[in-house]
């Protein structure tokens, strides 16, 4: 049982006792698992289940609520099942780690955003890292009643706005452009191994975030990222494809350098499939001020697009 599963099961085992003690209070919170963890991403195994593994899930209440009803909801809590099928509980105080159990809405999104309401112009955007959006949007919404949590999530499910959007594939075309088709292969024939591998990093990230914006998707925090890529219906395949054969030792073989080309043109070819380009070849540098003639908004079109996260 993975811990999504462990944790709506859970859930539903104590919603009786919850419901009883709780009472109205239970409607005015969202019930889930979102946030930290690789059980929050559905990729938990042996391995990530040797620390903070356990039947748990979290109630998001107002700010307001929780402070005012701390005693009764804690109170209830404390009546909570020890274990479940197997498993212990993670919803004891002393192994919350802030990750489950009763939480603030407002704090949770201050937590991962430095925010906790929603960008007012496109350019706030930018500051919030792709990892702790993905944070906050992965996981499963067990019950919700229209509450402030729930709003606030599906808003950042719908992704960036189209705008944000095209800025930030405009500078991952750059990145690439940069790091894998210029200055991968020229590192290599200066047998410059390590700046080779730097070059190599830089323009697999880039890649992985182009193949998760394109997808409407937030790339997740790095050790996750390329494992849930292969399940993206635009390009996932192509992207793992590539990965692996990074992974497989090839990084100083002209066949990674012909994979990086490849990949590039099946960027391009997307590129122009979706309208946002007119040139025929695959160097991603220009690609990216085809990009940008859609982007109208001028605090974005300002913004240095190779130092873009």
């Amino acid at each position: 049982m993975n811990g999504l599963s462990l944790a709506r099961e859970y859930y539903a085992h104590c919603r009786p006792l919850l419901q009883e003690e709780l009472g109205g209070l239970l409607e005015e919170a969202c019930v889930g698992l979102v946030g930290e963890g690789s059980e929050c991403f559905g990729l938990d195994d042996d391995y990530s289940r040797d620390h903070d593994f356990g039947a748990c899930f979290c109630l998001w209440f107002d700010e307001e609520v929780l402070v005012r009803e701390h005693a009764r909801i804690e109170a209830a809590f404390q009546k909570l099942p020890e274990s479940f099928a197997g498993f212990p509980s993670r919803l004891t105080r002393d192994k919350r780690m802030g990750r489950v159990g009763p939480l603030s809405t407002e704090r949770f999104y201050r937590f991962f955003l430095g925010r906790q309401t929603l960008p007012e112009r496109d350019c706030e955007w930018l500051v919030m890292a792709e990892d702790q959006l993905a944070c906050c949007t992965n996981g499963e919404i067990f019950e919700d009643h229209q509450s402030r949590f729930g709003s606030m999530r599906s808003r950042l499910l719908a992704h960036y706005p189209q705008e944000v959007r095209l800025v930030k594939l405009a500078a991952r075309c750059l990145q690439m452009a940069q790091a894998g088709q210029y200055n991968y292969p020229r590192c290599l024939a200066r047998e410059d191994r390590v700046a080779a591998f730097f070059a190599l990093s830089r323009f697999a990230w880039a890649a992985l975030s182009f193949v998760y914006l394109i997808n409407g998707r937030y790339m997740p925090f790095y050790k996750h990222a390329a494992r849930l890529a292969k399940s993206l219906p635009l390009m996932g395949s192509r992207i793992s494809a590539l990965l692996a054969m990074i992974g497989e030792g090839m990084a100083e073989s002209d066949s990674l350098v012909q994979g990086i080309e490849d990949f590039a043109t099946d960027c391009t070819g997307y590129l122009r499939e979706q309208g946002l380009s007119q040139r025929p070849d695959n160097w991603l540098w220009d690609q990216a001020g085809e990009i940008m003639q859609h982007v109208h908004d001028p605090e974005l079109r300002r913004q240095n697009l190779l130092c873009l996260a």
